[in-house]
């Protein structure tokens, strides 16, 4: 992996990051890395793997998380996702809830780095894609410095591709998954000192970036930025990443021709017996701030509801949204 590869990505959110966002964050953007939802090595080994690891190749370049300690598991569970085709396996060391906790996976792998790199060593003899990395700088009254360096010491030295740090420590005891994103005070400087000790090793951001002039600005001190919530609740967003972060135009003009863009991704998937609501709960920020939002919502929320709502729904539902450029935006234009 080459650090361009990370340079702009979109979180892996539970929930959130299903098939039918990562289709819709596509249309928006050709470079941004896309990633799936945390899979656990055992629903990989024993689930239902199309279910789980499917994806379509519009969606390229996507990688898989996956969430274990084992290395043996992990090792087959990326093999798995390699020959389905991911341009990337990650493994997750920094999802704070109890539930992973309790499979001694997660965040508090932080506190076994030596652990760490045996899972990436598994990994990296089974498959051919990059692996990487996603952690935190430390968890409960861990010393960041030393945690974080020891953390980057054990992946480094089972060859990891990149590492991305959401800039945060995860408290396992006293604070919840929701509160951790957001309680824990971000350290930027701490990512850029990791950065700037390691130059050779791929690292990205997370953590706080809001905006792409935000992502533009951390990009000063590290080689990449991954934004998670700010991505899904504000998408048009991402029609600045091509243009502002690649230097390549968007692939789509606005936000009205995005929506046009995936009708015929929602078509096919309609016609297979998947509901509208399965894309249109991601498309619901698409068009915040413009006159008619509310309504585009709304309708949505409604009539896109229903079992027979179909691409006529999501187009009636677009008429309500006034293609006026809202006056901060024609403002910036001028």
């Amino acid at each position: 992996m080459i650090a361009r590869d990370l340079r702009f990505s979109v979180a892996p959110m539970m929930d959130w990051t299903d098939r039918q966002c990562r289709a819709f964050h596509r249309v928006l953007s050709r470079r941004a890395r896309l990633y799936t939802e945390m899979v656990t090595t055992g629903a990989v080994l024993h689930g239902d793997r199309e279910r789980l690891l499917g994806f379509d190749a519009v969606e390229q370049p996507v990688a898989v998380q996956l969430g274990g300690s084992d290395p043996g598991d992990l090792a087959r569970a990326a093999r798995i996702a390699e020959a389905f085709g991911y341009a990337e396996v990650n493994l997750n060391v920094g999802c704070p809830s109890d539930r992973v906790q309790d499979g001694r996976f997660g965040a508090c792998l932080m506190r076994e780095p030596a652990l760490v790199g045996d899972c990436v060593a598994a990994m990296k003899a089974a498959v051919s894609v990059p692996v990487t990395v996603k952690c935190r700088l430390g968890v409960d009254d861990q010393d960041t410095e030393e945690a974080l360096d020891a953390l980057a010491g054990a992946v480094v030295a089972a060859g990891v591709d990149g590492l991305i740090v959401h800039a945060r420590k995860a408290w396992l005891k006293g604070l919840s998954p929701r509160e951790n994103r957001d309680v824990p005070p971000l350290d930027y400087e701490r990512v850029a000192r990791l950065k700037a000790t390691r130059p050779d090793l791929p690292i990205a951001i997370n953590g706080g970036v809001r905006t792409i002039g935000d992502a533009c600005d951390r990009l000063a001190e590290v080689d990449g930025v991954m934004i998670g919530r700010a991505a899904y609740t504000e998408p048009a967003l991402l029609l600045e990443v091509d243009p502002e972060i690649f230097g390549e135009p968007a692939p789509v003009p606005d936000a009205f021709a995005a929506v046009e863009a995936l009708a015929p991704t929602i078509h096919d998937a309609l016609a297979r017996g998947m509901r509208l609501h399965a894309f249109t709960r991601h498309m619901l920020g698409l068009f915040n701030g413009r006159p008619g939002a509310r309504a585009f919502r709304r309708h949505l929320a409604t009539a896109g509801m229903a079992p027979d709502a179909d691409l006529s729904t999501l187009r009636a539902a677009v008429a309500k949204v006034s293609r006026e450029r809202p006056p901060a935006q024609a403002a910036e234009a001028a």
